[in-house]
């Protein structure tokens, strides 16, 4: 006789309850308007995949704080580490002198990066942090200016990632932007409405003339891709295209930067994406699910490279924070065994077989796609004329919500459902979370006249 899978959905309230709506009440008097939430919920306290709100409603986490928690929410070790070294110091600063746990940290980071030869690392606070550092030591130790980012590409809010991100819904009202970066359309086959290699043919030849008609090879310091694009819709970098990047890159002395902020740190099924893309980056920045939700980033290159940024030029007051370090620490021992990375795999297998049947079933379902278990679907209004459905998405998500599972948009048309699930989720929990995403599918496509197959 088999066992019935216990529920981990517990739902006491509707949502929000009582209490998440006087919390999200004071946030709205305290806090700027312009600081989006996906959820109208105020959460307590988490454990693994799951996470209760202040009214007692329990949740299977699909989002992981946007990709942060791979490892999970609060792991055991990784909450004792920070409790044993906030006993003994808090804050010191790098600029100030040194302290083990980075010293610990970046010779582990420089040993597991995809990157061979002598590495060195800085660490900082912030995904978009650690890619300004990357930005700065290319310009530094190629002395050129020029930067060539892709469309789709998100690479963080300050002015200059800003700058390098594609999304203008981030962008309006900011600008005027920093200057010398310049876009390049990125090979996303399903929107083009071509094949993968026709996608990286068209890209190509359109790079080759921004060469020719935007900026010459010789100002480009550096090129920074994600070898799977986040906020763009979870689209893997084809691996053909990567390799005519790292070719030009060498041959112009240009530096590769591989962004894997969101797409690091064994989400799609090894350490990092580009392990995966058979060539090596110049430099590679991670964060977010590095340190299981501490703020921390890490920006890992060829140590002559690293070497070039001058005495002072790089670093910040609170960049490799000790708790943070110890607690990256933890979870890269969480990764040695491997277990973590198949688990990606095996997340991202069950995703894909439930995903095949959306696609036959569900006409709304355009697109599933992605590495590992970074994992997007793709809603569209017609499946000819893929027009993106985004108000559809959000009907998606506020439904799972409603029953138990937290989910949030991403693409660049906002169409896209993102699924970062902590890697520990179990896979009655993963089933569960999936039954309840599917009955929301199903239940806003035939809200919506059953779409068009």
């Amino acid at each position: 006789m088999t066992a019935t899978p216990t529920r981990s959905i517990i739902l006491r309230t509707t949502i929000p309850g009582p209490r998440s709506r006087e919390l999200l009440e004071r946030r709205a008097a305290a806090v700027p308007n312009g600081l989006y939430k996906a959820h109208q919920i105020a959460i307590e306290s988490a454990s693994g995949a799951l996470v209760t709100d202040v009214d007692g409603n329990t949740f299977i986490d699909f989002v992981g704080g946007i990709g942060v928690l791979n490892a999970g929410h609060c792991p055991p070790s990784v909450v004792a580490a920070i409790q044993e070294q906030a006993a003994k110091l808090i804050h010191f600063s790098a600029l100030v002198g040194t302290y083990e746990p980075y010293i610990a940290l970046c010779e582990r980071l420089n040993a597991l990066a995809p990157i061979s030869g002598p590495c060195k690392t800085i660490l900082s606070n912030s995904g978009a942090e650690g890619v300004e550092n990357a930005i700065k030591i290319a310009r530094a130790a190629t002395g050129r200016q020029a930067i060539i980012a892709f469309e789709g590409a998100y690479h963080g809010r300050t002015l200059l990632t800003l700058t390098l991100t594609s999304k203008y819904t981030f962008k309006k009202t900011f600008g005027p932007f920093a200057p010398e970066v310049y876009r390049a359309p990125f090979p996303a086959a399903y929107r083009m409405g071509v094949s993968e290699e026709e996608a990286v043919e068209r890209c190509w030849e359109a790079f080759e003339r921004i060469l020719v008609a935007h900026v010459g090879p010789e100002a480009i310091a550096a090129v920074i891709i994600e070898p799977v694009q986040g906020e763009g819709g979870f689209i893997p970098t084809p691996r053909e295209f990567m390799r005519r990047l790292r070719d030009f890159c060498t041959r112009n002395g240009s530096i590769l930067i591989a962004d894997e902020v969101q797409c690091g740190f064994g989400r799609t099924g090894t350490l990092f994406a580009m392990e995966q893309m058979a060539v090596e980056p110049d430099i590679l920045v991670s964060a977010k699910s590095i340190a299981a939700g501490m703020p921390l980033a890490a920006t890992t290159g060829r140590a002559a490279i690293m070497d070039k940024a001058h005495i002072g030029g790089i670093g910040g007051t609170y960049g490799g924070n000790p708790l943070a370090c110890v607690a990256a620490l933890e979870v890269v021992r969480m990764f040695d065994d491997g277990e973590l990375l198949r688990r990606a795999k095996q997340i991202g297998a069950i995703v894909r077989e439930r995903g095949a049947i959306w696609l036959r079933d569900i006409p709304l379902v355009g697109n599933v796609r992605g590495l590992g278990a970074m994992l997007a679907i793709e809603l569209v209004k017609d499946r000819a004329t893929r027009a993106p459905a985004a108000d559809e998405v959000l009907e998606v998500v506020q439904y799972c919500a409603e029953h138990g599972v937290l989910t949030m948009r991403a693409g660049l048309y906002a169409n896209c459902i993102r699924l970062l699930m902590p890697l520990v989720i179990t896979d009655d929990q993963l089933h569960e979370g999936l039954d309840v995403l599917e009955e929301a599918l199903h239940v806003v496509a035939q809200q919506k006249g059953g779409g068009h197959g």
